[in-house]
């Protein structure tokens, strides 16, 4: 029966975050890149870098359509159903676990059977390990993917910046001038998939590269621990409120 409740669990963390990734994939994309763009102080400030998250958006829409905007969504949403999957799971199994024992503990004298709230920190913080330790490489093929086209944007507009210099230079005006730049215009990027992202963190760094960045992601865990104890805290504090008021309610009754 736990574990059926534990899979349960699971299947609909995944199914709701699926649904979430949907809905704001596209903040996520601009976040990502106004997190990792770089602008030189001696340049003035482009439009997309001084815009606000919306015009960005509107900017991505015009120059790179809704696949830009969606770029590595696949792997996100496989990510996502992963991560929310796996610790939904766990979280349910372990606190199933936790249970039990405690209920044990109980019938040999030792507590009132029920989790206190440091177990409730340790079950979150175990399943949100493990969610991290198995998910880690999905969300780094995404970071790659959604910051790619960016990187593809920058290559464009230098080479552009370069022709234009070096017609300035050469006297080199008119059709022909046109001519290149509807040339450069007209390449379209290569194809970059999850196959391409993930063969390029292996090149780059190994193995080890699909966990880039895991120490710190492991210590954030801490965060929505520390949040599922309060919340599991509150919640048998407000179901332990109701009980005594049914029971006082009752009792009430019983002496009208």
């Amino acid at each position: 029966m736990s574990n059926s409740n534990a899979i349960a669990n699971g299947v609909a963390g995944a199914g709701a975050g699926i649904i979430a990734q949907i809905l704001t994939y596209p903040l996520q994309t601009v976040n990502t890149r106004q997190q990792t763009e770089r602008i030189a102080k001696s340049k003035p400030k482009s439009p997309t870098a001084a815009a606000g998250t919306l015009l960005q958006i509107l900017h991505v829409l015009q120059t790179e359509g809704w696949g830009g905007l969606y770029s590595g969504l696949k792997p996100s949403l496989f990510g996502t159903a992963a991560s929310q999957g796996i610790y939904y799971y766990f979280y349910q199994l372990f606190k199933n676990k936790a249970e039990a024992i405690a209920v044990v503990r109980k019938h040999k004298g030792r507590g009132d059977g029920t989790l206190g709230i440091f177990s409730w920190l340790v079950v979150a913080a175990l399943a949100g390990s493990l969610n991290v330790l198995l998910t880690n490489p999905i969300w780094v093929l995404v970071t790659r993917m959604q910051t790619q086209t960016q990187a593809e944007r920058k290559i464009m507009e230098s080479k552009k910046e370069a022709l234009l210099k070096e017609a300035s230079e050469n006297g080199l005006i008119g059709s022909t001038l046109q001519e290149k730049l509807d040339e450069l215009e007209s390449t379209k990027p290569h194809p970059y998939g999850t196959i391409h992202a993930a063969r390029e963190v292996y090149t780059e760094a190994g193995i080890r590269g699909f966990w880039k960045g895991i120490i710190p992601t492991l210590i954030m865990v801490c965060n929505p621990s520390i949040q599922f104890m309060i919340y599991e805290t509150s919640l048998k504090r407000l179901k332990e409120k109701r009980s005594a008021n049914k029971h006082g309610l009752k009792n009430v009754s019983a002496l009208e």
